[in-house]
């Protein structure tokens, strides 16, 4: 069978998984199975047990539930391929669907290394086809208001930027006992325990989202990093600074190991004729600007936005745009390894003042 890259408009994507898993299974899995406007058409996962348990509980018939990725994608008529494998994995995966005219979606971080994400984003634009990637933010309701308040004249400019989240995630980088009641069809593997799988610690993975958010809520690009962690590469405490385009200066505040017994967030943007908070998991908005009525809303209190997956969907069958594009995953990726780059090195490290270009042949 050959691999398609164009669906009929409208018509049900065909999705084949990659690293389907714990998370996939929790998230992105029910989505799919649950819509007309997809289908899941194959899924890969090594482990045979628990390949055996995400096929029955998803409809795939064992024909179509793989081993191995490569055989998925030679064997299957695709229109899509999601990526949920440990990140070091990403790049050879997302090539090799991106080349056989696939559409794409990685789970976050994309790559482990900025030259790879430019390079897939080269790939997808002289192919003309989709990549994305679920960081979180570009997918909040609250967000997508933050975003909208810091365009307005009478925000004015931005100043600064502080995001701190604290919470525990000890379990998945395999120095804690798991949770009780874990929920899942599967238990989550421990490649995050490992560098060499995961690109990192914490930072690389939590902290892709606070990356994420700051760069996604202000749409300004950074151009000097300083760090500092706790341990490279498995860092679980993290303090990151940056000096933004426009010479507003960022930090990130990171503990993926604290004892509190839930998790904080206390985020605030500066500009010059207001200020944006959100206060905790609830994301407790407060916007304040000159001229205009306080707002104050929780997440739950906005209508939701797309979703990773229905976005995604949407991109490709001309409905919309995608809220996170590749070029938003590689300019993440770019300041996640400049911040490992001046942890382990001490130095400031200032990034080039324009992204790669996403030109291909």
């Amino acid at each position: 069978m050959t691999a398609t890259k164009e669906s009929e408009p409208h018509s049900a994507v065909r999705f084949g998984v990659v690293g389907a898993g714990w998370f996939a299974s929790r998230r992105h899995l029910p989505e799919i199975c649950g819509s007309a406007r997809m289908e899941l058409a194959a899924l890969c996962r090594r482990d045979t047990e628990a390949r055996g348990k995400i096929a029955t509980k998803f409809g795939v018939p064992a024909e179509r539930a793989f081993a191995d990725w490569q055989e998925m994608l030679e064997t299957t008529e695709l229109d899509a391929v999601l990526i949920a494998t440990p990140p070091a994995l990403h790049y050879a995966q997302a090539k090799a669907a991106l080349e056989r005219g696939l559409h794409v979606l990685l789970e976050k971080p994309m790559t482990i290394r900025s030259a790879e994400a430019w390079e897939l984003v080269a790939l997808a634009k002289a192919r003309g086809i989709q990549l994305g990637v679920a960081l979180n933010p570009p997918f909040w309701a609250h967000t997508h208001k933050m975003r909208r308040a810091l365009r307005q004249e009478a925000m004015g400019a931005l100043e600064s930027a502080s995001l701190y989240w604290s919470g525990s995630a000890e379990y998945v980088f395999g120095r804690a006992p798991a949770p009780e009641n874990l929920p899942g069809i599967v238990p989550p593997t421990m490649f995050r325990a490992d560098p060499a799988l995961g690109g990192g610690g914490y930072f690389i993975d939590g902290g892709s989202h606070l990356v994420s958010e700051l760069l996604w809520v202000t749409e300004l690009s950074a151009r000097r990093i300083t760090c500092l962690m706790d341990a490279t590469p498995l860092d679980m405490r993290v303090a990151f600074s940056v000096e933004l385009e426009n010479g507003a200066i960022g930090t990130i505040n990171a503990i993926g190991d604290s004892k509190f017994s839930t998790r904080r967030v206390r985020n605030i943007f500066g500009a010059t004729g207001g200020t944006i908070t959100v206060n905790g998991f609830d994301f407790e908005t407060y916007i304040q600007m000159q001229g205009h009525e306080p707002q104050r809303f929780k997440e739950d209190d906005l209508l939701p936005v797309a979703s990773p997956v229905l976005n995604f969907v949407d991109a490709i069958q001309g409905r919309g745009t995608l809220s996170s594009p590749g070029e938003h995953g590689a300019k993440v990726v770019e300041v996640i390894e400049a911040a490992y780059e001046a942890a382990t090195t001490g130095q400031i490290i200032t990034l080039r003042k324009e992204s790669p270009p996403a030109a291909g042949g």
